[in-house]
């Protein structure tokens, strides 16, 4: 039996630190995607990549920032390269053939999945980056690459057109706003 190769200490330190945001990469990715098979590639196809590039990571800086900017840059990458491809998730075709009851009742999950896939792409990801992920405007501009303005502004637009299409007032979804 081969003998195995122990890892460095900056390599285990690595491993684990990489492991902790994975979480958080997947939850990233499911709300820019909408597909948890897709999800799933994406943050796979991130963690490879982290780990290539493992020499270039600065420890003590922040890896959640950092991997979530290569997560989105392959997801925008994949979403190039598919542009012509057309691919429909069996749980999104069944919803479309099956109308549900008619029921008065709190806000579903599904609903704010589904209003979140209706955003444009970069309110979507803006509203995840500083919402749901919880980064700051600073950082989620930095992992979006573009200039804080910018991302304050497209937070602000995907909270009103998401007020909008769930029926609420924009004040409600400002709750946990920087």
């Amino acid at each position: 039996m081969p003998e195995r190769i122990k890892p460095s200490a900056a390599d285990e330190a690595f491993r684990k630190e990489l492991l902790s945001v994975l979480p958080h990469l997947r939850a990233f990715a499911r709300g820019l995607s909408g597909r948890a098979d897709f999800a799933d590639d994406l943050v796979q196809e991130a963690a490879i990549k982290a780990w290539t590039a493992r020499e270039r990571y600065e420890p003590g800086t922040n890896m959640r920032a950092w991997t979530f900017a290569i997560l989105r840059n392959h997801y925008l990458s994949e979403l190039r390269r598919n542009k012509r491809q057309t691919d429909i998730d069996d749980g999104v075709a069944e919803r479309m053939l099956v109308m549900d009851a008619d029921q008065e009742g709190p806000l579903h999950l599904d609903d704010m999945e589904t209003a979140l896939q209706g955003l444009a792409p970069e309110r979507r990801e803006a509203v995840l980056l500083v919402g749901a992920s919880g980064f700051s405007y600073e950082e989620a501009a930095d992992i979006a690459g573009c200039p804080i303005g910018t991302m304050k502004s497209r937070v602000a637009r995907a909270r009103a057109d998401l007020a909008k299409t769930l029926n609420q007032e924009p004040d409600a979804l400002k709750a946990g706003a920087r």
